[in-house]
This record gives structure tokens, sequence and C-alpha cells, in this order.
């Protein structure tokens, strides 16, 4: 298992910038993939930024170029640069982290955060 909380977030106005961070209760070296999703009103959840054990990230079309995701290992923490932020990136923001554990492969979610982006 592993236990995600994070931090951050908050109301910005257009074209603003936020940080969000998730702490992990275990070294991230051992989780299989961490990211961040969203979800906003009316609308399913969906992939914002991901990266792998082994360092490979990817980013949903609609955040490149603005949103990066980087990590922090001696701190197992992920965090998400939010910059040139955009009304319609308003949303909860959750952090996810995919186990492996024996035969299974679990997902594991912070309590979220709400990002609002509005002026």
């Amino acid at each position: 298992q592993v236990q995600l909380v994070q931090s951050g977030g908050g109301l910005v106005q257009p074209g603003g910038s936020l940080r969000l961070s998730c702490a992990a209760s275990r070294s991230i070296f051992s989780i299989l993939r961490m990211g961040w999703y969203r979800q906003a009103p009316g609308k399913q959840r969906e992939l914002v930024a991901a990266f792998t054990s082994g360092g490979v990230s990817n980013y949903a079309d609609s955040v490149k170029g603005r949103f990066t995701i980087s990590r922090d290992n001696a701190k197992n923490t992920v965090y998400l640069q939010m910059n040139t932020l955009k009304p319609e990136d308003t949303a909860v923001y959750y952090c996810n982290a995919r186990v492996v554990e024996g035969p299974y492969e679990n997902d594991y979610w912070g309590q979220g955060t709400q990002v609002t982006v509005s002026s």
C-alpha cells in the first residue's frame, strides 16, 4: 500500500501559476507509475501528467508546454508545476500512484485538491 498526501492548489487568475505536491509514504522508486489526474464538474477524471519509475513522463495534450511534472526522490514527493493557467484547468486534482502488489496493479489516490482559475 501507499498513502498519498497532497498540498497546494487554490484560486488563481488566468495566466497565473500554481504548484501541487504529493508526498508518498514509500519510496517512489518502488511505485510503478505516479501522476496527476483532474476531474471537473460533470466530467470524467482525466490524466494530466505522469511518469513511470524509469522516469519517462507523459502529458495530456491540453497541458503540454504549460505543466511540468517533477519529483524529489529523497522526499518521495511528486510535483505538478502549472503555468499559464486557463479557466478550463479548473478542477479537483488528484495524485495517483499505481503499485504492483502480487499479480495485480492497484491504484491509490490522494485526497484531492481544488484548483480554480478565475478572474
